[in-house]
């Protein structure tokens, strides 16, 4: 009996069920079938039967998805489109359909019923349009007359919200845009009602999203005036809105001139065009407006964060960054220098100044010579030396604090800011001001200063004094907790090394208790309590100091409640202290023998902290999983904020791979979100940082379900950074873990396996099949056999110019069991699927008798049966085989088999006992009544 015969016996008995009306009794016996059947192209036709029980059911989902489940297998099976068409025709879902049945009728062009479905589709398809039509024309009707009683308010409130979802849909974006709806649009911009600018708002996003033409038009007629006057109002909801809506238009013309430039060299990019440049004239111009709400403010700066700097520095076009500075320099300084406490400038949030560093410096870093950084570094030096020349004081406030904003961005350039005569004696002496705004500057600017290695020396001689000073007798709070930060920068120098000790003992802990005391001071303003983390950055790298942050389940959690803030710049600091506490950053292991060497030669050997070990990190991860850091985590992945640097993403990949080290802590980060934060973080962040994302995505994988950690289409953005470890610069575990990892995904479904193809993982994945490492040879050789479910790889086999098919003849007779099972399993899969390759496995190599006699006599269960299937493909598909085998030991071995009566080895008798059949057919044994098999030759 040939196997998954099971399966074909049930399906038979579903058809004659379903013929005979008995739709229900036919479903239970596909399902029934699907469960037992280990052949793929069995499944497939079970699939594809039991989507026409659920379409006689009228369960027209599930009908869908088994429907592709066959399609999966097989994209030409034209029963399992038609029937996967009639589904989406009754879900509604009739563009989809139609393609479907197109695709049908191209396969089968005389089938009358693919042409009718196609005709009926069609015929539904115009209908819609033309409801669409009418329906676009009541909602205007509606929405423009102005003589409406306000009864019908609730009437137009939801025909602008109906506009919304109909311009979500191709058809209904081009409706409305035909029927001169960009003009009523603008008259719901300048309507005063906040839930109709929405609407307008979100219509336009539809109308824009991946549109150029359409986008082109509608910046020419709304206008840019408008859009950003929308932005820059005081409600926070539709100045997000308007900011969206403005993204969504640059990345419209933005893709849209690459697409016309397609196949042509990347470096050859079309000027921006005429929109891009006034789009963008706009946002700056908005910078020093006094008109423009503090959220407006951050969302142009981090429009222009988005939009200008290079994406990528292989393009030598930095035309854009040139431009913002020669047009807009003074404008962004002149965010930069406002100081909130002083009248008369913009409004600022708490974001606006990190968030002109940020565009400061990717503005800076985009600059490609001496010359373009010199007149840059020039127009900030004329800014400050400007402002720091005035009589008055607030002007001299405003060259400082620029000097800070340049210092926290672009810190050669606010180097030499600082350096610039008088600078840093005005800061100094005003640490001692008796105005308080005065002396918050100027603790800042020196803060600032202090982290830059060229005034590090000067600031320490003149500072740690100065700071002291104010830390113990002023009266304010907020001068005390920027006192303290200024003092752990300065006495963290020495790193995590624990004999570098700045301060007294003792005292780095007390400083720390003072900083947690702050930051669950909730009287204290927010920007004053974030100093208290920037504080704990610093400080944390005392182990002592962790294992007191991790106790205090209160500051724990104060700490994640302003990561999860309106404040953005405190992402940092909480990453940075998170990294402390897990341990998580690299360290450097010194050379034993120049470790002897320099205490030899009396220098300094860095030490660890006894509490820097093993068990005391995994204790204090799991105090922070209970505190909920991972709900803080995923809330600062979802930020969107130019405060969510590349480094800061870093420094949250680093913690989430902290997190998921031990296997029992996975699920807990999986169910709180943590698996899905990772996506954004292994496209956006340094390159360490996408590393050590993609790892925690392949210890997550491994050990959780992916279909239920990354859901939908999610499991598939997993794929191409798994297949990033696979790389010589990555260490073995890493290589490791993607191997595992992605063995489980191809395991999964086909679409999966093909994205892995697609990847280009086979070739690399055939490398480590090489690797001397057993560990490692076995994982990629697993990852093959799953691999190998896919007719992509199964031809890679049919090649006659490789050794592929050698390497898993010889793998399966090593003596490592994990091997030997991944290749025999592979094998016995391959010769299942093509039979054509039997006849050349003698050739591979001439102890192959031997290598599968010795897997029928395996310890293990797996390997008897693996060994017992391949002898059956092989004596199934060629008699000579089937004679060299019987004339082995290998008979005798099958005739032990196929006796046994053990229920476990059920599926290893079935095999060996095929074997005997086939040669008892092939006349080269002869069946005793007594059942013992004798030779005929």
């Amino acid at each position: 009996e040939r196997p998954g015969s099971d399966s074909s016996t049930l399906r038979e008995e579903g058809n004659n069920h379903f013929k005979a009306g008995d739709v229900q009794q036919a479903l239970s016996c596909y399902t029934k079938a699907l469960k037992i059947s280990d052949c793929q192209s069995e499944s497939a036709v079970l699939y594809r039967n039991r989507a026409a029980c659920y379409l006689k059911l009228e369960d027209h989902t599930k009908a869908e998805a088994d429907a592709t489940k066959a399609l999966d297998v097989d994209q030409g099976d034209v029963k399992a489109r038609f029937r996967r068409a009639q589904a989406l025709q009754k879900l509604g879902r009739l563009d989809q359909a139609f393609t479907d049945a197109q695709k049908c009728a191209q396969l089968e062009p005389k089938n009358k019923a693919f042409q009718d479905l196609l005709r009926q589709l069609g015929a539904q398809i115009q209908q819609k349009l033309s409801s669409t039509d009418s329906r676009v024309q009541q909602m205007f009707k509606l929405l423009l007359d102005s003589s409406a009683p306000i009864s019908d308010r609730q009437k137009v409130g939801k025909a602008a919200q109906n506009l919304v979802v109909l311009s979500r849909e191709d058809a209904g974006a081009e409706q409305i845009f035909r029927n001169d709806g960009v003009k009523l649009l603008q008259n719901l911009l300048d309507s005063q009602q906040e839930d109709l600018i929405l609407s307008a708002l979100r219509t336009l996003v539809g109308l824009c999203t991946g549109h150029q033409s359409r986008t082109m038009a509608i910046v020419n007629e709304v206008g840019m005036d408008r859009l950003c006057g929308v932005m820059g109002s005081a409600a926070s909801t539709v100045s997000l809105s308007a900011c969206h809506l403005i993204q969504v238009m640059f990345e419209a013309l933005t893709e849209g001139m690459k697409k016309e430039i397609r196949g042509k060299d990347e470096a050859i990019l079309p000027e921006p065009s005429r929109e891009l440049r006034s789009m963008l004239r706009h946002l700056i111009d908005m910078l020093p407006a006094s008109s423009v709400s503090g959220a407006g403010r951050d969302s142009a700066i981090n429009l222009l964060v988005k939009q200008v700097p290079r994406k990528s520095l292989k393009n030598p076009d930095n035309s854009l960054t040139l431009w913002v500075i020669d047009q807009g320099l003074k404008k962004i300084l002149e965010v930069a220098g406002t100081v909130p406490e002083v009248k008369g400038g913009p409004l600022l949030t708490d974001n606006t100044p990190m968030s002109c560093s940020v565009l400061l410096n990717k503005l800076y870093d985009d600059l490609k010579s001496d010359k373009e950084r010199e007149n840059f570094n020039k127009l900030c030096e004329e800014y400050v030396q400007y402002h720091f020349g005035s009589s008055d004081m607030e002007s001299k406030l405003r060259a400082i604090q620029t000097v800070s904003v340049l210092l926290q961005g672009p810190s050669d350039v606010g180097n030499r800011t600082l350096e610039l005569s008088g600078i840093m004696d005005a800061v100094i002496s005003l640490c001692a001001a008796e105005n308080i705004t005065h002396q918050q500057v100027a603790v800042e600017a020196l803060i600032h200063a202090a982290g830059k290695a060229k005034r590090a020396s000067f600031i320490t001689a003149n500072g740690v004094a100065l700071l002291k000073d104010l830390y113990k007798k002023s009266e304010n709070d907020r001068i005390r907790v920027r006192a303290l930060v200024g003092l752990c920068k300065l006495g963290s120098a020495g790193g995590t090394d624990f004999s570098m000790k700045q301060f007294a003992e003792g005292s780095t802990l007390k400083l720390a208790k003072q900083c947690r005391k702050w930051l669950c001071n909730e009287a204290l303003p927010l920007t004053s309590r974030r100093w208290a983390i920037e504080g704990l950055a610093y400080l944390t790298l005392d182990a002592d100091v962790k294992e007191d942050l991790v106790e205090d389940k209160k500051a724990l959690q104060a700490m994640f409640e302003l990561a999860k803030s309106e404040d953005k710049t405190v992402l940092y600091a909480v990453g940075s202290t998170l990294v402390n506490c897990t341990n998580s950053y690299d360290v450097e292991k010194p050379d034993p023998q120049m470790v002897e060497l320099a205490k030899y030669a009396k220098q300094h050997v860095p030490e660890e902290h006894p509490k820097d070990a093993r068990s005391f990190v995994e204790k204090r991860v799991v105090k922070l999983l209970e505190a909920g850091v991972v709900s803080a985590l995923v809330c600062m992945v979802k930020q969107e904020s130019p405060a969510l640097t590349e480094a800061c993403r870093e420094c949250i990949a680093r913690v989430i791979l902290a997190l998921v080290e031990r296997q029992e802590d996975r699920g807990l980060v999986v169910a709180q979100g943590g698996g899905k934060a990772l996506l954004p973080l292994v496209s956006e962040s340094t390159d360490r940082g996408k590393i050590k994302a993609a790892q925690a995505l392949a210890k997550i994988t491994i050990t959780s379900n992916p279909e239920i950690a990354f859901p939908g289409e999610r499991v598939y953005e997993v794929v191409r950074p798994l297949v990033s470890l696979l790389a010589l610069d990555c260490t073995m575990l890493q290589n490791f873990e993607a191997l595992m990892a992605l063995t489980n995904l191809a395991g999964i479904s086909e679409r999966l396996r093909l994205k892995i193809i697609k990847e280009k993982a086979v070739p690399k994945i055939e490398g480590y099949m090489f690797e001397e490492h057993d560990m490692v040879r076995a994982a990629a050789t697993e990852c093959m056999c799953n691999l190998a479910l896919s007719t992509e790889v199964q031809k890679c086999y049919l090649a006659t110019d490789s050794d592929r098919l050698k390497l898993l003849v010889l793998y399966s007779g090593e003596d490592d069991e994990r091997l030997r099972k991944a290749a025999s399993g592979t094998l016995a899969m391959l010769t299942g699927e093509m039979p054509e390759l039997c006849t050349r496995i003698p050739d591979t190599t001439s102890h192959w008798l031997e290598i599968f006699q010795a897997l029928l006599l395996g310890e293990s269960q797996d390997l008897r049966h693996r060994g017992a299937v391949i002898v059956m493909n092989l004596m199934q598909a060629d008699k000579s085989l089937a004679e060299k085998l019987m004339e082995s030991e290998a008979l005798e071995i099958l005739s032990v088999l196929a006796k046994g009566d053990d229920p476990k080895q059920a599926s290893i008798q079935k095999a060996a006992q095929r074997c005997l059949d086939l040669a008892t057919e092939y006349g080269l044994i002869r069946s005793n009544e007594d059942g013992v098999n004798g030779k005929t030759m």
